[in-house]
């Protein structure tokens, strides 16, 4: 790949919008939600997945979820995607606005991390 297109692609990776909101991962068996931010919502359902399969998850509740129920037993949603303006601005503290009104909504919420 020569260096104009390779930089072409770079400049266009930094100007994508990439899909940022509240992301659940919900055991269809117990209820329980473990609730994330996500500033790229696909990424990190990706991500998530990797860590539970390979044993390697920090949540260590989810991962004993996983490991008794499997892929299969989760539900993997979006719960809201924040609308912005700007892919480099930091919106951390909306994100975690939004998911504070999800955990708040339900008693079988915590979150996925930190």
């Amino acid at each position: 790949m020569d260096k104009a297109k390779r930089k072409a692609m770079v400049e266009e990776w930094k100007l994508r919008r990439p899909e940022m909101g509240v992301i659940s991962i919900c055991c269809k068996e117990t209820g329980e939600s473990f609730l994330g931010i996500s500033k790229d919502t696909k990424a990190d359902f990706n991500s998530n997945r990797v860590k539970l399969s390979t044993g390697t998850h920090p949540n260590k509740r989810l991962l004993a979820l996983w490991k008794q129920y499997g892929e299969d037993g989760f539900d993997w949603t979006v719960l809201e995607v924040l609308d912005y303006e700007d892919p480099n601005d930091d919106h951390t503290a909306e994100l975690e606005a939004l998911r504070e009104k999800y955990l708040a909504a339900d008693e079988k919420a915590v979150k996925l991390w930190r």
